[in-house]
């Protein structure tokens, strides 16, 4: 999942969502440095990343991406459920997504000063670009993996990762369907036990 899928599986608690939202920029022991809901935060993201890594629907689809993509497609495939998830919205929020990412925005940006600076440097071009949203369409995917290959330290392709994508539009879509519902409950079942 990318930034989308990481905020929709956090649940309801701000904390946890602030975790969940800056953990790729925290690393090691830095994590002690915040306060515990968001410590948290950033240990859910870090599951839902592990689980996604070896769930079999997402090892399936990754190898589809590897000949094209080598060892990008795990980054490619988490681009892709975002955007299933942003363009089937409906089926799993009933907040609109418009509005829900703008009160994502809007929770964020006050603790942008506590945020590490790579975060902080992201999260305006983030707003100003409405990232959340923008994934729904292909034109806004085609933007976040292009901006994504210009920052790849190595050639990475990924700017043609949209057109594989419709190339294979109704597999990867079904894979979501499926893959969504297992990520669902296993957030459930670790909010349930990590949060008491």
């Amino acid at each position: 999942m990318n930034f989308l899928g990481h905020i929709f599986l956090s649940g309801e608690e701000e904390e946890i969502i602030l975790g969940n939202f800056i953990a790729d920029s925290v690393k090691g022991r830095k994590k002690l440095e915040y306060a515990p809901g968001v410590v948290k935060g950033i240990q859910l993201h870090r599951a839902i990343d592990s689980f996604t890594d070896h769930h079999p629907i997402v090892v399936q689809g990754v190898r589809r991406l590897n000949k094209d993509f080598g060892h990008y497609g795990t980054v490619i495939i988490d681009m892709y459920n975002d955007h299933f998830l942003a363009s089937l919205w409906r089926d799993y929020h009933q907040v609109p997504l418009e509005r829900f990412s703008l009160e994502i925005y809007a929770m964020l940006l006050p603790h942008l000063p506590m945020m590490p600076e790579r975060t902080q440097r992201m999260l305006p071009y983030m707003i100003q670009g409405n990232w959340l949203t923008a994934y729904a369409g292909m034109d806004g995917l085609r933007r976040a993996l292009k901006g994504m290959a210009s920052r790849a330290k190595f050639e990475s392709g990924m700017e043609g990762a949209t057109d594989f994508l419709i190339n294979h539009y109704e597999e990867y879509k079904a894979e979501f369907k499926l893959f969504m519902p297992d990520i669902m409950a296993y957030c459930d079942d670790w909010r349930k036990v990590n949060l008491k």
